[in-house]
């Protein structure tokens, strides 16, 4: 038997399977193409998350494209964190290339162009579906985490929570929070001292401005009402395919703690709300995360801790995370240890650090017979990764250096033109774009407020009134007494003892 048949036949027993699957491409020998040594990715391990890892330029987005096209064609909705802004021709169908029938002809795949089902989400002001979470549903021990609060501040945060509650405040968005937060040190501090205890003025001062640095970064925007609901994720369209839900991120970049905000929404949300899943041979939704470094960039311990628990629990509920960045090293080991499916495309070895890197991914993949896996990594090709799954029974799969198929749709972006007409046909724009404010926090303690002041005023008055009233009575009291006397004087004055004495007074002063 030959090497290449060996090779074949390791790859095809390696990749075997029963059920669903989707196809990635063909394993390289000797850095040739075999020809039907395809990697088949099973559906029933789709849940358990994935890496797609490699230097810019060597063909991460594409390869999340595959996938996402393979998925939505199974009838599985997706949902893609498009950061770069090269996502959205996915909803149009690939105008084809002599290099991609070439690359199909040496997989042992045909090549199909079509397009797919896309719904365009936003996270800020740029066109598509908006986004938004109300603060409530955040709850204080995850808006605790997110803002990075001292032990003492998230009880405080807590408290504010519970007083909510108990006097029917929604809490809705950020500027409901901060009247809330204000009035506890103010107008309501002893209301609140009553019944929850003391709140400290420089802690809620240092928890407000935690919520203003995360105002600037765009969170104004994402808290309030209409509020998403996460099964919207899971359409389906008319034809059995699954929705591809991109989420447009471009001018997010620099604003890595909303970022990190809203992915921890959406996880804790999809987490409280989806029904265990079981066994059941397929993932309900699959959640691409380009640029993944974001997520974890300014994220705290407390917050890490969070995601970590988030992505070890999910899977449970039939969703697949797979995180997207230049280097393995992006994901916390915490994170890393959790991922099924490894997409590795190449990596450059430009300085002894990378050279490092370098040597700990090649230690992530299982040991193989037919590579050099530290020497592989820096000799693939565009299009080209080192691919390792697990088989239905969650074993690893053989290690495979894969020439991965094309994608099916535009490998660019939609015109203007296009993204106006796929806007238009979008069934939950009208659903969410629509801004609500209604009656909130802020609002009914303003009118509280209001009426405490006008109160306070009334009984000023009615004090100033009745300081008033006495006075006056008291001057009225003297100027009686006053003018009793002085009748009692010309009453003397005037009788006719007193003038006979005047008179005989007067005739002995004249003698």
């Amino acid at each position: 038997m030959s090497d290449n048949q060996a090779f074949l036949e390791h790859i095809n027993e390696g990749y075997k399977t029963k059920g669903d699957f989707l196809t990635m491409g063909a394993a390289m020998y000797n850095g040739e193409t075999v020809t039907d040594a395809h990697v088949k990715i099973p559906l029933k391990t789709l849940n358990r998350h994935g890496l797609i890892a490699g230097a810019t330029g060597t063909g991460k987005t594409k390869t999340l494209q595959v996938l996402a096209e393979n998925l939505s064609d199974q009838g599985i909705p997706v949902l893609l964190m498009d950061i770069k802004g090269d996502l959205s021709g996915i909803a149009a169908a690939s105008p084809g290339h002599p290099k991609i029938d070439e690359r199909h002809e040496k997989i042992g795949i045909p090549f199909e162009a079509k397009d797919f089902p896309v719904e365009i989400l936003s996270l800020s002001d740029q066109d598509g579906v908006r986004l938004r979470a109300t603060v409530s549903e955040f709850g204080p021990v995850l808006l605790s985490r997110i803002l990075d609060v001292t032990t003492t501040q998230a009880g405080i945060i807590s408290i504010i929570f519970k007083y909510c509650d108990d006097n029917k405040l929604p809490l809705l968005d950020l500027k409901d929070l901060k009247k809330v937060l204000q009035f506890s040190t103010q107008e309501g501090k002893k209301e609140l001292e009553k019944d929850y205890g003391r709140i400290s003025t420089a802690s809620t001062g240092s928890i407000l401005r935690k919520i203003v640095e995360l105002e600037q970064q765009g969170a104004d925007l994402f808290f309030g009402e209409k509020s998403f609901e996460v099964q919207d994720l899971c359409r389906i369209d008319e034809n059995g395919r699954g929705i591809i839900n991109i989420i447009r991120l471009t001018d997010i970049q620099d604003k890595p703690k909303l970022f990190s905000t809203f992915m921890l929404s959406l996880l804790a949300e999809i987490y409280g709300t989806f029904p265990e899943q079981g066994d059941s041979g397929r993932p309900e939704l699959v959640i691409f995360l380009d640029e993944a470094h974001l997520i974890f960039k300014e994220a705290s311990n407390a917050l890490m801790g969070q995601i970590e628990s988030i992505v070890k629990l999910i899977r449970s509920k039939g969703v697949g995370l797979y995180f997207v960045t230049q280097n393995p090293t992006d994901v916390p080991d915490g994170v890393l240890s959790q991922l099924g499916l490894k997409v590795q495309h190449a990596l450059r070895a430009f300085t002894a650090k990378d050279r490092k890197a370098i040597k700990l991914t090649a230690e992530n993949y299982p040991i193989s017979e037919y590579y050099d896996t530290k020497e592989i990594l820096t000799s693939l090709g565009i299009g080209e990764a080192l691919v390792s799954a697990l088989d239905e029974k969650g074993r690893p799969t053989p290690l495979a250096a894969t020439m991965l198929r094309a994608p099916m749709s535009r490998m660019d972006i939609l015109n203007d033109s296009e993204l106006k007409t796929l806007l238009k046909k979008s069934k939950l724009i009208p659903k969410y774009n629509e801004e609500i404010d209604r009656e909130s926090a802020y609002e009914l303690l303003n009118e509280k407020i209001e009426k405490a002041e006008a109160k306070e005023a009334k009984a000023a008055a009615k004090k100033e009134r009745e300081k008033l009233n006495r006075s006056s009575s008291s001057s009225r009291s003297r100027s009686r007494r006053t003018s009793a006397t002085e009748k009692a004087v010309i009453k003397v004055l005037t009788s006719a003892t007193f003038i006979r004495g005047a008179l005989g007074v007067l005739n002995k002063l004249l003698k």
